[in-house]
């Protein structure tokens, strides 16, 4: 099975949010259709929760550094994106950080993984998995 065979259901837009999570949009973060296809074969490998967080850390060459990790529901004050069939959800700090962030995936043995195209950073390290505003 391919990883654009895989799916993971998406509840509807009209679905209801957790209480305190608020619905977003992809102005706020992005995923590539290759990114959401990536995503979504890791949710179905790893079964360690539905919704991708995206979260940004203190560290990294430039003194902040992306975080990715699954989680399997979204906390009180999180906003909830769908994008490329998947289900992002950021806290709201960090989302003043990534406005406007497009996040790709490449199958590249050199500089493959996720990368982060991030209009607020000033700065960003060769890896791309740090930058600084």
């Amino acid at each position: 099975m391919s990883a654009s065979e895989v799916s993971t259901p998406v509840p509807s837009p009209a679905a209801a949010l957790p209480e305190g999570v608020r619905e977003g949009n992809e102005n706020l973060v992005r995923l590539t259709g290759p990114a959401g296809d990536k995503v979504r074969s890791l949710v179905a490998r790893e079964q360690q929760g539905d919704f991708l967080r995206v979260a940004i850390s203190g560290g990294g060459c430039n003194g902040l550094s992306y975080k990715l990790r699954f989680a399997k529901e979204p906390r009180k004050g999180d906003i909830l994106v769908r994008t490329a069939g998947v289900l992002v959800v950021v806290d709201p700090k960090t989302a003043l950080y990534l406005k406007g962030t497009v996040v790709d995936f490449s199958n590249k043995l050199i500089a493959g993984g996720f990368k982060f195209s991030n209009p607020n950073a000033k700065a960003s390290c060769s890896c791309g998995e740090s930058f600084s505003v």
